[in-house]
């Protein structure tokens, strides 16, 4: 019986031994295949509120937490859509607040766009927003916070030819420059182009560079900026061509390549992407297309993926799969923690925030 025993315990090493040998040579081959994420809090942000849609969210960690925000009102382009803010506590996201409007003067007022909120290190955090009647003919405004998204100053506008980023949050590169990613939409069908707002003062002064493609072939808006260890810098793309569009940047956004189809699926539909603490990519995306004849596709499932080097990309976890139904307009962070902060338009009805814990 003892020398059974023994021969068991030896046989049951072995196979420990094995298991580790290959998982251990698997991740080693493919790191992608070592992140496994973890849902430490699904929820939303408002249940109710006095406007009745919401749309194109923004998130941002400061040292006292979460600050979100997004553009609500009775409908997107109606010129009562406001910019409201919610902070997240230890009791849960505040009631929502109205922290910018699109009021002109007693007679006039246009409606507000695309939040995106950004916290300059060692600065204020930052509030950049779009004001206009239509996407072609909006203009970029700017907000600051002193205190963490609890009071903001009076709006400014941007100089004439900036926007701001247009929907997906600001990277620092190099400790120094600021790179704002943005686009324009012409009154010209599908006339849809990608630039770069560049700051070397955190954010007190920009210039432009772009647009980015001299060949124009592809429709290209919204883009979210990835780094890499090597300097370099990835652009990723709404379009409206079926799938999300990439660029390379060699030279910290000076210039970029012609951007190309990536392997990600997209229903003309907005995505959000963020470099992790452990060099990997991640996207954040509706897998889905256009529909035959039609502008767009369906804004579900929306998915998350994973990429070592931005060109093979790996699905790793499904936020939403309803049908029909619309989720969409994602924004994605890393906080100091390691946890990853996602946030996203739930059917225009509210806003839906998902922390997702990193598995090594």
């Amino acid at each position: 019986m003892k020398k059974n025993r023994k021969n068991s315990l030896s046989n049951y090493a072995l196979v420990l031994t094995v298991i580790f040998f290959f998982a251990t040579n698997k991740i080693m081959a493919n790191p992608m295949d070592s992140l496994i994420v973890e849902v430490e809090v699904s929820e939303f942000i408002y249940e109710n509120a006095s406007f009745p849609q919401s749309h194109a969210s923004t998130i941002a960690e400061t040292d006292e937490g979460l600050v979100a925000a997004w553009f609500g009102g009775t409908h997107e382009k109606h010129p009562d859509v406001s910019i409201y803010s919610s902070i997240r506590t230890e009791e849960g996201w505040s009631f929502p607040q109205k922290i910018a409007d699109g009021v002109i003067n007693d007679t006039l007022r246009y409606p507000c766009w695309n939040p995106v909120l950004y916290n300059v290190p060692n600065g204020s955090l930052m509030l950049f927003y779009k004001v206009g009647p239509t996407v072609e003919d909006w203009w970029g405004m700017v907000k600051e916070s002193a205190d963490n998204g609890k009071t903001w100053s009076e709006a400014e506008r941007l100089p004439e030819g900036l926007l701001g980023p247009i929907k997906n949050k600001p990277v620092l590169i190099n400790d120094s420059i600021l790179i704002a990613p943005s686009s324009t939409e012409s009154k010209t069908e599908y006339d849809w182009r990608v630039h770069f707002e560049i700051s070397k003062d955190f954010g007190k002064t920009w210039r432009l560079v772009g647009p980015i493609s001299e060949e124009n072939k592809y429709d290209i808006i919204q883009p979210s900026i990835l780094h890499y260890n090597d300097g370099r810098l990835q652009m990723l793309a709404r379009s409206n061509h079926d799938f999300v569009m990439s660029s390379w940047s060699m030279d910290n956004g000076e210039t970029w390549s012609e951007p190309e189809p990536t392997m990600l699926p997209n229903p003309n539909s907005g995505t959000d992407a963020v470099t992790l603490q452990n060099g990997l990519q991640l996207i954040v995306y509706n897998n889905s297309k256009r529909e035959e004849g039609k502008n767009g596709g369906p804004r579900t499932a929306l998915n998350i993926a994973v990429s070592e080097d931005g060109k093979d990309w790996k699905m790793i976890y499904t936020l939403e799969d309803t049908t029909p139904g619309e989720f969409s307009y994602p924004a994605v962070i890393q906080g100091k923690d390691g946890d990853i902060h996602i946030t996203y338009t739930y059917n225009r009805d509210t806003i839906k925030y998902v922390r997702l814990k990193v598995i090594k």
